[in-house]
This record gives C-alpha cells, structure tokens and sequence, in this order.
C-alpha cells in the first residue's frame, strides 16, 4: 500500500454491557437520546423514534424525515419477529419524458446507468422520491410505543439549535459542497460563502449551521402529528417548494402514503434463525448468502480462519451474481436486484431494552445528502430514491410512477442457537450486506461476544470480481485470497470508507451489550441511565 498512514496505529472502542437497555447508533448524542427515553420508561419502539429524529438534526447527509427506511423488531413478551417497511417510492405525478437520455454513457464511475440529462435522477427536484420515515414512525408507535408522539419528538426539536461544525462535519458536507451550492436553501443550510464550514482554532470558538427551519418544521410535526407531513401543513409546503424548483412531488403523492407491516424473512442458520427485510432489500441476498455459508463454513472457536475468508468472499460473490441477474419490481414483489454499483449513505442503530424487545433500522437518504435539495420553508434535506431506478425504458427496474425503490439494507434480528438474540445492521450502501453476514458468523458460527465481534477485521466483496480486505486480517488469510481473487487490501478508516459502518446489539440470558464500528469518529453504543 502507498499512502502516508500510520501501520501502528491501534483503534479501539470496546463494547458496553448492561441489565438496562442500550441504543447503539452512528451518532453518539443520538444514541444518548435513545437510551435516555429508555432511562424514562420508553420501550424499545420508543427510543427507536426518538433516536431517529434525533439523527435527522444531527446527521442530516444520512437520514432525516426526507428519507425511508425499514426496521425489523423483536417483540419479547408474545416473541415475535415483524418488518416495518417504509421505504420511498417514484411520485404517481413524476413524467418519463422529463428524463431523457443523453447517450453519453454511465453518470459515473461507480454507477451503471445511463446518463440522463442534466443528472435530473441524481440530484435536484426531479430526483426526489416520496419519503417513509415519517410514515415509519407513525405506525411504529402506533403499533408499539409507551410514550407520546410530542414527547418523542420533543429531544430532536431541543437539538435542531444549529448544526454543530467539527472535522467529520467538515469531511461530509465538502464530500457534497459541489451540488450542494447549486440549490440556494442548500448552500444556505450546509456552506458558508459557498464553500464548506470548518471548526475554529481556538478551545472557545463554536461554528454552528443554521437550522432554524428545521427546528420550527420539527415543532410542528411535534403539534400536528404525522399525518401533517402527507396531508397538512408541511405536505403542503413541501409539495410547493419542490414543484417550484421544477419537480414532481405533490400532496397528492403524499397523501396515501403508508409504513407497510411485513413478514420478516426467516433464514435458518446453524441450529438458529436469522429475520431480515423481505422483497426489495438485501434480505432475500442475505438469505442466499447464508445459505452457502452454512454449507462451506466449519463453526469453531477462536475465530474465522483463510478458509473461512475464502468462504465468505465466494458466497458473497455468488449471491452478488445472482442479485443483479434480475433487478426490479416489475411485478411488484421482485426480491433480487438493488442499487448495485451506486455509491449510497445510509445510517444504522440498533436498541434493546431491560425486557429483551430488539430492534435494527435501516434508514437512508440514498446519496450523502440526498438529493442534495433542501426545501426553503420547511428546511428538510430531502433524498434522491429516483437514482434507484434504471433510467432506459422497458428494464425490470426502469423509472415508472409510483413505483417502489429497490434498496440494499439489510436490518436483522437473529437468535443463534445458544439462545442469545442480535440485532445487527449497517450503513455503507453495497457494502452493508458483507458486513451484516460476517458479524452473523463471528456471533452465530464462532460464538464471539459483541467485543470480540466488532473488532474481527471484515472483508468487502460488493466491488464485482474484486475481494477488499482489511490489512489486519491474519496474513494467512490475505495469501489465501490473494491467491483465489482479484485482492485488494485497505485500511478501515480510509474515506470514502470500504467497508459498512455496524451498529449493533445482543442479549444474553437478562444481560445486554452494545457496539459500534470502532472507526467511525462519531458512533457509539449508549446504556440507559
């Protein structure tokens, strides 16, 4: 490898152990808002709110009521699995003649399809997919929660006191500043004269974004209740400033919008049962990838071996191969396909609470930022789902009106065969799927804890032919996937990172642990009280 980076530099962050509950998020004020309304009764449904309009104040280029989303939950008391799915869809008004072809070949590097005019599906108005989240939470808390809508909101209104500027914000709005200054309430929101904000020098000095429109837009959806984001007030301005801007979305595509509850996927593995996101998610590529690993994986102790590593490379690969065979929702139930090669940001946490309810959610805006359009009276960063779709007609996966957005999260709740539960997922957008399989393993075949789990280096095989792998894996494992595959090796903390970001949680008997990606500047697994 020839970069400048240290290769003695040692990066841990140890997994937290509990009686009361834990949230596990990629954002450790939202993690501590989790596990503060689980500290004031809440149950696990409750901090899963909260905790995720938390995240849309504080890591605004991941998630936000602009997004979708899906969570998989374990009900303890009636031990039940159940999916709620709210993931985006084309709007029913979006026109296919206003995406037109410029036959200039792929829009990037790293994503296949063909150029449209003006990157109309990649950012801006027209990229804009009807969001879930909202819809998300309304029928999780109607189905589960303790506490009251206001109350859960009321942290996130508290924390929208402007954007708090320190290197990873720094990092993430200059990854977007290009687009984001095309659009004048973006520039407004997330730059400063155009370029991008940067922390001060002195110990004292604060550099805040504004966020004073989200606050007032947070407050309102406190008062007015979900449904005024599809059907009131804040349908209404949303609807009028993306029209304005030259896009689709109207009050009408808001209005019928609903969560989904689902059936989970239910994957044996190893004397153990995995629950994952059914149809248009990895969950179904998870279930193939699972399959071959049960076939091709020797459980032991102590830890995977190059064996083991060459048995997730091609299972992993195989299960690839097969997703993008046949992508779309054609007929409205296709399982296989996703985003494939598109770059994609999504946020990840995982919560358990004193009574053993799990729970693993998915959410995202697709790209860093979305759309990278933030509407002017509401201040919503909002996402870009159209990129989803395949622009050329006549395509499994081709763009068409109301259509759902395939997606590659994989949220799980698992219960291996010694009794212990986890609840596990990533962000990462392709990569989340290796990450989410490999930690399943090291938990499910090698009977790790959450310490030991979190800190296993991973391989990523979402790249096509090639294998990545983490430098510190055992030097025998990277000769024998030198050897099979076309190896790369890279260190984690490298940006743009190469490997999914996890959060996760287990329980073992009444005890609960937490963790988090150990590189991840921000993440943190949060215990109650």
């Amino acid at each position: 490898m020839r970069d400048q980076f240290s290769t003695t530099q040692v990066i841990r962050k140890p997994a937290v152990t509990s009686k009361g509950g834990i949230v596990a998020a990629q954002s450790s004020r939202a993690a501590r808002v989790g596990a503060e309304v689980l500290a004031a009764g809440g149950d696990c449904v409750d901090a899963v709110i909260a905790t995720t309009f938390a995240l849309g104040v504080l890591e605004p280029w991941m998630s936000g009521v602009g997004g979708g989303g899906a969570m998989v939950l374990y009900r303890a008391r009636e031990d039940r699995y159940e999916v709620i799915d709210y993931g985006m869809r084309a709007p029913l008004s979006l026109r296919l003649e206003d995406y037109p072809l410029t036959g200039g070949g792929a829009a990037s590097d790293i994503f296949p399809w063909p150029r449209v005019k003006d990157d109309r599906n990649i950012h801006g108005p027209g990229s804009i997919a009807v969001p879930g989240v909202v819809a998300g939470m309304e029928e999780a808390h109607r189905r589960h929660a303790k506490l009251t809508w206001k109350e859960l909101l009321a942290p996130s209104i508290a924390l929208a006191e402007g954007l708090a500027v320190d290197w990873w914000t720094t990092v993430m709005i200059s990854s977007a500043a290009a687009d984001l200054r095309r659009y004048p309430a973006s520039a407004a929101a997330y730059l400063q004269d155009g370029l991008p904000p940067n922390p001060q020098w002195g110990i004292r000095s604060k550099v805040r974004m504004p966020q004073d429109r989200l606050k007032a837009t947070m407050a309102q959806l406190a008062g007015a209740g979900p449904r005024d984001f599809y059907e009131g007030d804040l349908a209404q301005s949303l609807a009028a400033d993306i029209q304005a801007a030259g896009g689709a979305l109207s009050v009408e595509d808001l209005k019928p919008f609903r969560a989904q509850l689902r059936e989970p996927l239910a994957i044996p593995y190893r004397g153990g049962k995995v629950f994952a996101t059914p149809e248009l998610t990895a969950g179904p590529t998870l279930s193939r990838t699972l399959g071959l690993l049960q076939q091709d994986i020797k459980p032991a102790r102590g830890g995977p071996d190059a064996a083991a590593y060459i048995a997730y490379a091609s299972a992993l690969q195989a299960a690839y191969r097969e997703r993008l065979k046949d992508m779309g929702d054609e007929d409205g139930r296709r399982s296989l396909g996703a985003e494939a090669l598109a770059p994609a940001c999504t946020t990840h946490f995982s919560a358990v609470d004193r009574d053993g309810n799990m729970a693993a959610v998915t959410q995202t805006l697709l790209s860093t930022f979305g759309s990278k359009f933030v509407t002017n009276q509401t201040g919503i960063t909002m996402n870009n789902g159209i990129m989803w779709f395949d622009p050329t007609p006549g395509k499994p996966n081709s763009l068409a009106p109301g259509k759902r957005c395939l997606t590659n999260y994989t949220p799980v709740v698992a219960q291996a065969a010694d009794g212990r539960r986890i609840a596990v997922g990533a962000s990462g957008g392709r990569r989340i799927l290796p990450a989410v399989s490999q930690l399943l393993s090291f938990v499910m075949d090698y009977g790790m804890d959450l310490d030991a789990a979190i800190h296993q280096p991973r391989i990523d095989a979402s790249e096509g032919a090639i294998v990545i792998g983490d430098v510190r894996l055992p030097q025998a494992a990277r000769d024998a996937l030198g050897s099979r595959f076309d190896y790369e090796e890279t260190r984690v903390q490298n940006l743009p990172m190469k490997f999914a970001c996890p959060s996760v949680v287990l329980r073992d008997g009444e005890t609960n642990s937490g963790a988090t990606e150990p590189f991840h500047a921000w993440s943190e697994a949060v215990v109650e009280g």
